[in-house]
């Protein structure tokens, strides 16, 4: 099955999934409270419906247009902008008739089922799967930084170990990505010296200029070779696929980020090369480019072996089933608290964060080309997250807008009138087209130009 149709699935099917657990967290509480639901729809029925049954006084129905998915209830004012019922004397059963508390309820149920389910599903990963991490401590002689002109920018350089960002001991290398982008500040050791080095304000618009650069770290590599190119000069020299350099004519070579700046040295020498070869050393000759390369690409080098020559360690914590919720709990805090961070980002100009804002191709990119369960649940989870912290935002025709007047309501105890309510949903349903179109009109500029 091609890769764009297995993200294409998972993306609809994770959409699907959180759409109608959202509206559930709406339907429920409506229900309980005894108001009229209307519709429940899994996408948009603009004009006409794909599937639509009416069970009771509700019609459940699927949509066309998969922007969404909406409840509609009696004697509210929503996206679907049916004001008609509004002109007429409120019923008992209706929304704008229930007590500001119960319509509370029902506002912040979809949002609160968001978040509620991405724990639930942290806890089942963390039971499952456990959390398999590279401590940064492991890595004895630092990262690699595969990229100098970001690492100039962040301040890095290959060797330093990354200790903290923004003074928060940075434990784990999986977790170093998401704490740059998010911090402000970092403390590096460099030959035995601490330093401290702001992060600059627009570095997240740095990666964001070429985004297949944006993991521009990793671990350091011992140099294994791959593939000795048929138009290489040392084609016939010996060399074999799996064979690790570990000397350089009189230099010793532990990390390929190292190769480069010895082979400079020797351009367009012959020289030799010290060859560990089924746990032994040979001595290969080998021609030096005057481009200060000897032809051959690298091969990738997996975990286990990196961990077998002490280059860093693997650890993989497993939970029991009750300490899985706190770690679940644990892990779905962290995450909003990340997003959160990252979307005050997106509000500064100055970050240049705005322009890696991405409508529903990003959305279909986070999820692997290939079927993975753990994979699916976990981008799932992140999303129904997403989903969960931008529906509570106070813009009129989210869920937090409504819970905005509903709070107003209570504070002050004067409710905003149906009209003023039916042109701040007109404004909200505005804004978010705006938000949709520059989302996905920055995922065409990235598909067109880059």
């Amino acid at each position: 099955m091609s890769p764009i149709v297995v993200k294409v699935i998972q993306f609809f099917l994770s959409l699907s999934f959180l759409i109608v657990l959202h509206e559930l967290g709406h339907f429920i509480p409506a229900k309980l409270f005894k108001t009229r639901v209307e519709k429940f729809y899994l996408f948009f029925d603009i004009k006409y419906s794909l599937f639509k049954k009416k069970i009771g006084e509700t019609v459940y129905g699927i949509g066309w247009l998969p922007l969404g998915g909406y409840v509609k209830i009696s004697g509210m004012i929503d996206e679907s902008m049916d004001t008609e019922a509004m002109k007429e004397e409120p019923k008992p059963w209706e929304f704008r008739s229930k007590p500001a508390w119960q319509r509370l309820i029902i506002m912040l149920g979809g949002v609160t089922v968001n978040f509620v389910l991405a724990v639930i599903i942290y806890i089942g990963m963390a039971y499952s799967y456990g959390d398999q991490f590279i401590p940064m401590e492991s890595l004895r002689d630092g990262v690699w930084v595969m990229d100098d002109r970001i690492g100039e920018k962040a301040g890095i350089q290959t060797g330093d170990k990354i200790i903290a960002i923004d003074g928060d001991e940075v434990d784990t290398f999986n977790s170093v990505f998401i704490d740059l982008i998010n911090g402000n500040n970092i403390t590096l050791e460099r030959d035995g010296q601490v330093i401290e080095k702001e992060i600059p304000v627009d570095f997240i618009a740095t990666l964001l200029e070429d985004e297949d650069k944006v993991r521009f770290l990793n671990y350091r590599i011992p140099f294994v070779i791959g593939e000795v190119s048929e138009t290489s000069a040392n084609k016939d020299s010996g060399l074999q696929q799996g064979d690790q350099v570990v000397r350089i004519a009189n230099d010793e070579l532990r990390y390929y980020d190292q190769a480069k700046g010895i082979l400079d040295k020797y351009k367009g020498q012959q020289i030799e090369l010290g060859i560990l070869r089924a746990n032994q050393q040979v001595n290969i000759p080998v021609q030096i480019s005057d481009t200060a390369t000897i032809g051959v690409r690298p091969s990738f080098v997996g975990l286990e072996d990196l961990q077998s020559q002490g280059i860093l360690k693997i650890e993989t914590k497993t939970y029991s089933f009750m300490e899985s919720i706190p770690a679940g709990i644990n892990k779905g805090v962290d995450i909003l608290t990340s997003y959160v961070k990252q979307l005050k980002k997106i509000f500064n100009p100055s970050t240049g964060a705005y322009k890696g804002v991405g409508g529903f191709a990003a959305i279909g990119n986070m999820f692997p080309d290939t079927w993975d369960w753990a994979a699916f649940w976990s981008t799932t989870a992140l999303i129904s997250i997403i989903l969960a912290f931008m529906n509570v935002l106070p813009i009129p025709a989210l869920d937090g807008g409504h819970v905005m007047f509903l709070l107003y309501e209570m504070v002050t105890g004067r409710k905003p009138s149906d009209k003023f309510l039916e042109y701040a949903q007109m404004v909200g349903f505005f804004l978010l087209i705006a938000l949709l179109l520059f989302a996905n009109g920055n995922d065409v500029y990235k598909w067109l130009f880059k």
